[in-house]
């Protein structure tokens, strides 16, 4: 067994069994990423109203969240490339769970922080792993799609850890959000471990026979007897895995691309969407009643997570990117003037949705395209550690910037970065639209190489 080519092998495999099998495998565990990133906006508010916690300290409790998903960020860049994806996303379900646990046990609000922090490094390698893995296993005809999906089941943490909490917190207390998230997390991790390595990356550093047998495998099970199209012609550029190759031309651009982009979107997800409930109570409104508001709100996130999924592959990335981009920034600008109870979750309801097509784009779709096999994980924590680390400020941006101009003052700062954003993705941005990972590799000759096959 030599070169087994599984780009073009993969590629040319009909959806079915095997995909929806990843899928749901790859989902459920983002699903419960989500649940627990989420439900610290139905949390937050619950602990600033018993006097369990203070607003600094909320602003504490969400800033070493993002500590803890920036280090989880990075250090899973390095473990996915070096060990494999299915190393690594088994590693980070067991942390982000055990902490979730322990976290339904605090007995004051400085101990929750900790095991926050704790959660944030599971939580913030889940989310890379999870998109670089899932990018890898989809056919080119179809991989918009089917990654943009896999951020739809990681937002439907949103409204369903807003409704269960609506349900669960008034009866059991905030706690029990913690026991739900961190046994789903312990009982998807044991249903992984069926999960297959990807064999590009076992191509990529040179397992061949494991590739080779692996992809078999999954051949038998994707063709279900039926007969196979030939894959496309093998010339596999095999790129330096050298991490300095990220921080000269090309993959430098692409690097300032995702690092943008990433910067912008937590900004926007935790500056503004997670805050919602904590916005509403202290403008006066009750718990049940902040909740009910957030939660219509937050319907906008599987809905914009399923439009950019659905118009990644037809529109293409930047065309959609862009697009989002304006949206967000005009509803932005409309929604501080609105203060009519019934117009404001319409109008946060639109401003949701794109927002969310922006998450399944930057997250699911667009940053795992940008970089090589050899490097994905790695160029993905990285550009995920700085869109972590520049948004270990924003809570206390917030809070200072909500306490001086309310919602509008929070909402300048999304719309200054969803302008950067926009420029940055038109001038700087690749369109990987209908384009194989390898051929997203090939046509950068400035890339280094270390051989060529054909």
């Amino acid at each position: 067994m030599t070169s087994v080519n599984s780009g073009s092998r993969l590629d040319r495999l009909p959806i079915g069994p095997f995909h929806r099998r990843i899928m749901l495998l790859i989902g459920i565990g983002m699903f419960f990423d989500g649940f627990d990133i989420y439900l610290a906006g139905s949390v937050l508010g619950v602990v600033l109203k018993t006097g369990f916690s203070t607003l600094p300290q909320n602003a504490a409790f969400i800033s070493l969240t993002f500590v803890g998903m920036m280090l989880g960020s990075f250090g899973t860049g390095f473990l996915g490339d070096r060990f494999g994806r299915r190393f690594t996303y088994q590693f980070n379900l067991l942390v982000f769970g055990l902490a979730s646990l322990a976290a339904a046990f605090a007995p004051d609000m400085m101990v929750l922080i900790a095991c926050r922090f704790v959660m944030g490094v599971g939580l913030g390698a889940e989310n890379v792993v999870g998109y670089a893995t899932m990018a890898e296993f989809v056919p080119v005809r179809s991989r918009g799609k089917w990654s943009g999906f896999t951020t739809v089941c990681v937002v439907m943490g949103l409204p369903i850890s807003l409704l269960v909490a609506s349900l669960v917190v008034p009866q059991f207390g905030w706690r029990a959000m913690f026991v739900l998230g961190g046994i789903g997390a312990l009982i998807v991790w044991y249903l992984r471990k069926s999960l297959p390595e990807s064999p590009r990356w076992l191509e990529a550093v040179g397992r061949l026979e494991e590739a080779e047998a692996l992809m078999q495998a999954i051949e038998r099970e994707a063709a279900q007897g039926a007969p196979l199209p030939p894959p496309a012609a093998s010339a596999t550029v095999t790129a330096s895995g050298d991490i300095a190759t990220l921080f000269v031309q090309p993959l430098l651009s692409r690097m300032i691309v995702g690092a943008v982009c990433l910067v912008t979107i937590n900004t926007l997800l935790y500056g503004f969407v997670t805050w919602l409930p904590v916005f509403f109570i202290k403008q006066g409104l009750s718990v049940a009643s902040s909740f009910g508001y957030a939660l219509l709100m937050a319907l906008g996130a599987p809905v914009g997570s399923a439009i950019g999924a659905l118009t990644a592959d037809r529109w293409g990335r930047k065309p959609t990117i862009i697009g989002a981009s304006l949206l967000s920034v005009a509803l932005g600008i409309l929604y501080p003037m609105i203060s009519d109870p019934v117009l404001l979750p319409a109008v946060g309801f639109a401003l949701t949705v794109p927002i969310y097509v922006l998450v399944a784009l930057l997250f699911g779709i667009y940053i795992p395209e940008l970089f090589p096999t050899e490097v994905r994980m790695r160029a993905s924590g990285i550009v995920n550690t700085l869109g972590r680390g520049a948004t270990i400020v924003t809570p206390f941006l917030v809070v200072m910037l909500f306490e001086a101009r309310g919602v509008a003052g929070v909402m300048a700062l999304m719309i200054f970065l969803l302008v950067v954003q926009i420029i940055t993705v038109f001038a700087l941005g690749i369109e990987p639209r209908h384009r194989s990972l390898e051929e997203l590799k090939r046509d950068e000759t400035a890339l280094p190489v270390l051989k060529e096959a054909s």
